[in-house]
């Protein structure tokens, strides 16, 4: 019959454990960290987006109601410069009622499958007093935002 020595330390856990705990702590610390950058990234990069909208959309309505349908049309997107001819575009520019005013009430961007697009919402005045609220669809090429569609 053999005899057993009673240990004389409790049992404790197995340190292996409390290593994999403290692992999975700090990989999820890691992914929060990065999710918040990333979050504050992505806000930044429309914050400064929704600027350059307003810009943009500014200088072409600045050009249109200072009879400046040439330069204004420089300022549309690829597929609404391919639906307008130039001479199309400053003929439909110089017909009444022309626009004698306006104010951008709103700006909105967001990126869609990577591309960045936004919207700016102006109120047009027409040489006749009347007042049209028109939302211009806004695209970002490069560097460059472009008014896009028909916003007139």
């Amino acid at each position: 019959m053999g005899y057993e020595v009673p240990s004389a330390r409790p049992a404790r856990r197995p340190r292996r454990m409390r290593g994999v705990l403290s692992l999975a702590a700090a990989g999820l610390f890691v992914c929060c960290v990065g999710a918040a950058g990333l979050g504050a990234w992505n806000y930044q990069q429309v914050r400064q987006s929704s600027g350059g909208a307003r810009d943009a959309a500014e200088a072409f309505l600045h050009d249109l109601t200072s009879g400046d349908a040439a330069g204004a049309y420089d300022k549309l997107c690829g597929d609404t410069r391919a639906r307008w001819s130039r001479d199309d575009f400053v003929q439909r520019m110089s017909v009444p009622p022309t626009i004698n005013r306006y104010a951008i009430d709103d700006v909105a961007v967001a990126t869609d499958r990577g591309q960045v697009r936004g919207t700016v919402t102006a109120r047009l005045t027409r040489r006749s007093g009347a007042v049209d609220v028109r939302e211009m669809p806004m695209v970002k090429d490069g560097d460059r935002w472009q008014v896009c569609g028909d916003p007139f």
